[in-house]
């Protein structure tokens, strides 16, 4: 009779070099497709075609077709009948839930890392990405511009997220890590749509950050989540607004492009 030792070994000698080249194959496929709708060359709408993609990548449709399942489950895109899959584009109602889970989960971690206090290595690399932030705004006000272009606006996503992940790997809770990582990048996909920061949104996102920092460093863990929840809270509601704005303006835009139409007919 078998052991469960030798079932085990079994199964893993089943795992053959194929089987994990298959695995490999569809990571790279799903961090590149990911990439994609990340930066918006996959807009919102888009029809995802595996044929295109698997040359892109040079890998066969098989494990493209699995990433593009693994990235329809996430939420990332979206099964239409008659259309097949397309980029999704969050509603409001996702935006919002997508915030309410981040505060959940965000609030709670922040305020174990503030119990567990920062290794002396996280609290520098925390510092360095808060004075990064800083060093857009000034340098976004000495150019005399209005806004963050797309370029910059990206590099502050980049820098943003790297602040939170930090302190959320500091929490020693490697589910909330991803969960929040995954909910932050689903948000990027709307920021495609929207302008980009000035120069007080991003002093008061130095400021909260620095702040947050500061609680976490003296081991203050309910002044940390306060402040981590009433930021979260605040981007939250400077995202439904960017979103409303977005929604009238391409309302307007459907509305135009029939009147066109009718004026077209006559």
């Amino acid at each position: 009779m078998q052991t469960a030792q030798g079932r085990a070994a079994s199964r893993s000698s089943d795992r053959s070099p194929t089987a994990f080249a298959d695995q490999s194959r569809k990571a790279i496929a799903y961090r590149y497709i990911q990439s994609k709708i990340i930066s918006g060359e996959l807009a919102a709408g888009e029809p995802i075609s595996e044929v295109p993609l698997s040359k892109a990548i040079g890998i066969s449709r098989t494990p493209v077709r699995e990433a593009v399942g693994q990235l329809t489950a996430e939420g990332f895109l979206k099964h239409l009948p008659g259309r097949g899959t397309v980029v999704q584009l969050p509603t409001r109602a996702d935006i919002l839930e997508l915030y309410e889970l981040r505060e959940a989960l965000e609030v709670y971690a922040v305020g174990k890392a503030a119990r567990q206090r920062l290794q002396q290595a996280d609290s520098e690399k925390l510092r360095a990405v808060c004075e990064t932030i800083a060093a857009l705004a000034l340098e976004l006000e000495q150019t005399g511009n209005q806004r963050l272009d797309a370029a910059t606006m990206g590099a502050f996503l980049d820098h943003d997220m790297r602040f939170h992940m930090l302190l959320l790997r500091a929490a020693g809770n490697h589910r909330i890590l991803k969960v929040v990582r995954d909910t932050r990048l689903m948000m990027r996909i709307f920021h495609t749509q929207r302008e980009g920061h000035d120069v007080e949104q991003l002093r008061e996102i130095y400021r909260f950050h620095k702040e947050i920092l500061d609680a976490v460093q003296r081991g203050d863990a309910g002044q940390a989540m306060n402040l981590s929840g009433e930021h979260i809270r605040q981007s939250c509601k400077e995202r439904l607004e960017a979103y409303d704005r977005w929604d009238r303006v391409s309302r307007i835009r459907v509305d135009d492009a029939f009147l066109m139409g009718l004026d077209t007919d006559q």
